[in-house]
């Protein structure tokens, strides 16, 4: 694999370790702040929210002007955000906050376009191979994005959490440093460019649909659990850095298995991965149902982790083959735009299901919504499978 590969990985490490960093305290920090007890994952919602918005004209942005910029203007926004964020704090202002984590959520919308940009810095054999080294930054981001999170937290005297937001203005300096020695493909002039298809056109691709479906179920199913589990674990007896060496062991989960997940694709195809995917959400369901220690969060987090990385990559790697060249800033676009809205939704019910309906309730809700995308993906490939025997 090549250097801007592995560069581009390092970019979505830093990227991944705000981002985990984020996980561990925006929630505890909305349950301090927060008006009402319905209100304490809104600054998570807010965020998922500023991602969801930032999809579409990020994928526009740099269909014209490049991944380069476009990443570079997601990193302005994310330092721009945590500086928001940490004046909230200074002043204990809840609505402040929120706007903070809406503009580092911006940030985030520009950097989950980082796997789309691997593709196409690698050959076109080594595409699931790409999609999971870019991915499996994220091992790096696990140590430290829980280990900032606790360590942070004495950065700056009487500022439980500020030291957060600091932290994370350093990591995206460091990512905005680090981009400019990656040499992205120039963007191609429009005039040089074929039309794209219509949207319509777009989604009645073979296979287009379910892999954006896929994406949306496996972050859905990550997010609503991995949001209120810090909760979860607070309501329990456990402390902070019981929860976030719990965050720990879950982000290790989603992204060790990244370095073989490409070859498990090329060897078994994306579908049966992503059922794979669906299966682990199954078990991690059946932990959390199961009992309430340390171990129980533990290893269900796990699972959750593995569960989303083959199911996300899987949903990645069929969707990567769903489109034309001509189509990839509109297909892009759409796929972003619908994953984090649904993102976005789950974070905003997050902590209230966990504050109403209770923590098992939660884990059996999610449960139809796993087994519904694993009939499709069976459904897909008894009838691949058919229409190959009968050629």
């Amino acid at each position: 694999m090549n250097r801007n590969v592995w560069l581009l990985s390092l970019c979505q490490a830093l990227l991944m370790t705000g981002n985990i960093l984020l996980v561990s305290v925006v929630g505890l920090v909305g349950k301090s702040l927060a008006p009402s007890s319905g209100m304490i994952t809104l600054p998570v919602a807010v965020q998922f929210l500023g991602m969801m918005c930032a999809t579409v004209p990020a994928s526009l942005i740099m269909g014209k002007v490049g991944r380069k910029v476009g990443f570079s203007i997601g990193n302005v926004a994310g330092i721009l955000g945590s500086v928001v964020a940490s004046f909230a704090l200074f002043n204990q202002s809840f609505y402040w906050f929120n706007l903070g984590t809406y503009l580092i959520g911006i940030g985030i919308g520009f950097g989950t376009l980082y796997r789309f940009a691997a593709i196409e810095l690698s050959d076109v054999k080594f595409r699931d191979r790409a999609i999971s080294i870019s991915m499996a930054g994220g091992v790096l981001a696990a140590v430290l994005g829980p280990n900032l999170a606790v360590y942070s937290k004495g950065f700056i005297e009487g500022g439980l959490y500020i030291g957060a937001f600091c932290a994370l203005v350093l990591l995206n300096i460091a990512a905005l440093i680090l981009l400019q020695t990656i040499k992205f493909p120039k963007p191609k002039p429009s005039s040089d460019q074929t039309p794209p298809d219509s949207m319509h056109k777009i989604l009645r691709a073979p296979n287009f649909l379910i892999a954006v479906t896929g994406a949306m179920v496996a972050y859905a199913v990550m997010n609503i659990l991995m949001t209120a589990t810090p909760l979860a674990m607070l309501g329990c007896g456990f402390n902070f850095k019981q929860a976030a060496g719990v965050i720990e062991w879950h982000v290790l989960g989603m992204f060790i298995p990244s370095f073989f997940t490409g070859r498990l694709i090329e060897y078994l195809g994306s579908k049966l991965v992503m059922l794979l995917g669906g299966i682990l959400f199954i078990g991690c369901i059946a932990v959390n149902h199961h009992g309430q220690s340390i171990v129980h969060f533990q290893m269900a987090l796990v699972l959750l982790g593995i569960g989303w990385n083959f199911m996300f990559i899987g949903a990645t790697s069929l969707f990567s083959q769903s489109y034309s060249q001509a189509n990839k800033t509109k297909a892009q676009a759409f796929n972003e735009l619908f994953v984090f809205t649904c993102v976005a939704i789950t974070a905003l019910v997050s902590g209230w299901l966990e504050s109403t309906i209770g923590w098992e309730n939660m884990n059996i809700l999610v449960l139809p919504v796993v087994l519904l995308v694993m009939i499709f993906l069976l459904r897909s490939i008894i009838n691949t499978r058919r229409t190959h025997a009968l050629v």
